[in-house]
């Protein structure tokens, strides 16, 4: 018999898990998403990319600011459900919405567990230099990410991989594995395996200001953090003008042979020196404009060899 489940989820990586298991017998009675944020210039209210996608299947959709409020847990434990899927949703789970489906909450987390626990797992993992990373269901528990494993898919991160073709790839690896999890679930057929202790490591939150290009790290650690960062915030340096600084975003580099000043532009073409090797800039937005190929770049803003970036 189909599964009775509650969807929990919110960006466009939760909104491809979504779409998969709409796809699928099992019957999605509500969809639980963060409620509109102020979004643009206009700071006009902007709909979830799970909710916009749950109307368009024509799914109840349930928008709380908490579920720690006792009339919102007997709301959703009214839902009568087997199973709860909860996919980068956003909100701290109490024990109360834990407990309350009839298999408890599962979870599609990204990354291959213990390995990069918290929120930032897809960025944390290219910024290591990680050369495999991969998409997991497992069974939530109140600690962050602790909870026993039930299935897993590896993905191979390329050496090209920037954080959201990393994401995109891995959504459609989460998409794939969490409607196999649910059929296994209902079959009676999955285990539960506990996670390692041993390998556990923390993928925190991307602070705004590590988002700043430090040149005299080496080439390799830079080109891990552009792409680690790409498209979002984004690494960046500042880029003198007779106007004063002007902010430049870095979405892709590719490291080569080069010494000189960290900082210091090596030749016409936007090869820069770094504490080790350098690294040559090939996609670059600067404050308030698009994203351009270096050419492109280069014809609307000139960074001569011997230009010092900041």
């Amino acid at each position: 018999m189909a599964l009775r489940i509650a969807f929990m989820g919110t960006p466009a990586f939760a909104a491809s898990a979504l779409s998969a298991l709409a796809e699928t017998d099992h019957d999605i009675v509500c969809v639980y998403t963060q409620p509109p944020r102020p979004a643009g210039r206009g700071k006009a209210l902007r709909h979830s990319a799970v909710h916009d996608l749950a109307q368009s299947l024509g799914l109840p959709v349930r928008t709380p600011k908490t579920l720690r409020d006792a009339d919102e847990q007997a709301a959703f434990a009214a839902l009568d459900l087997d199973v709860a899927v909860i996919v980068a949703y956003g909100l701290i789970l109490p024990v109360e919405i834990l407990q309350a489906p009839r298999f408890g909450c599962l979870n599609l987390h990204g990354s291959l567990l213990p390995r990069w626990r918290g929120a930032a797992p897809i960025q944390r993992a290219i910024m290591a230099g990680d050369h495999v990373t991969g998409v997991q269901v497992m069974q939530m528990e109140e600690g962050l990410d602790t909870g026993p494993v039930l299935m897993s898919q590896s993905v191979k991160i390329d050496s090209d991989d920037t954080a959201g073709r990393l994401h995109d790839k891995l959504a459609a690896a989460g998409a794939a594995l969490m409607p196999k999890a649910l059929d296994a679930l209902e079959a009676g057929t999955i285990t539960a395996k506990p996670q390692s202790e041993d390998g556990v490591t923390y993928a925190h939150k991307i602070d705004k200001k590590e988002a700043r290009i430090d040149w005299s790290c080496p080439a390799e650690e830079l080109d891990r953090l552009i792409r680690g960062l790409s498209p979002f915030p984004g690494a960046w340096f500042e880029l003198p003008s007779p106007k004063g600084p002007v902010r430049v975003k870095v979405l892709m580099a590719v490291p080569e042979a080069g010494h000189g000043t960290p900082g210091e532009v090596l030749d016409d073409h936007l090869l820069v020196a770094c504490g080790e090797g350098a690294v040559r800039l090939t996609r670059l937005q600067r404050a308030g404009k698009g994203v351009q190929a270096a050419d492109d770049f280069l014809r609307g803003q000139a960074v001569p060899k011997g230009t010092q970036l900041a």
